[in-house]
């Protein structure tokens, strides 16, 4: 069974900086597209970068230049560095594992509070 965990969300101020971490079990970690999506109150869920198994990144236009996805095959983890820290970026994040033609995962979701 697919499991993920996300970790790392909290307050921050604007122009700061977080890490968020997921840590996947129960697969073979290296051949899935790992993906952060995020969803603000009211808004639908949106995602903000993936990686797939060779390592291609791709990112949502709003995060390009401030965040970074990034995945470790070894320890099974997948993060998302997260720099110039916006308002806008206030959300839930998840984490999400994909393996088509199987059924995606997603992580509980973490809080990201971006606020002075």
């Amino acid at each position: 069974q697919v499991q993920l965990v996300e970790s790392g969300g909290g307050l921050v101020q604007p122009g700061g900086s977080l890490r968020l971490s997921c840590a996947a079990s129960g697969m073979i970690f290296s051949i899935y597209r790992m993906g952060w999506y995020r969803q603000a109150p009211g808004k639908q869920r949106e995602l903000v970068a993936s990686i797939t198994s060779g390592g291609t990144t791709n990112y949502a236009d709003s995060v390009k230049g401030r965040f970074t996805i990034s995945r470790d095959n070894a320890k099974n983890m997948v993060y998302l560095q997260m720099n110039s820290l916006k308002p806008e970026d206030t959300a839930v994040y998840y984490c999400n594992a994909r393996l088509p033609p199987t059924p995606e995962t997603w992580g509980q979701g973490t809080q990201v509070t971006v606020s002075s």
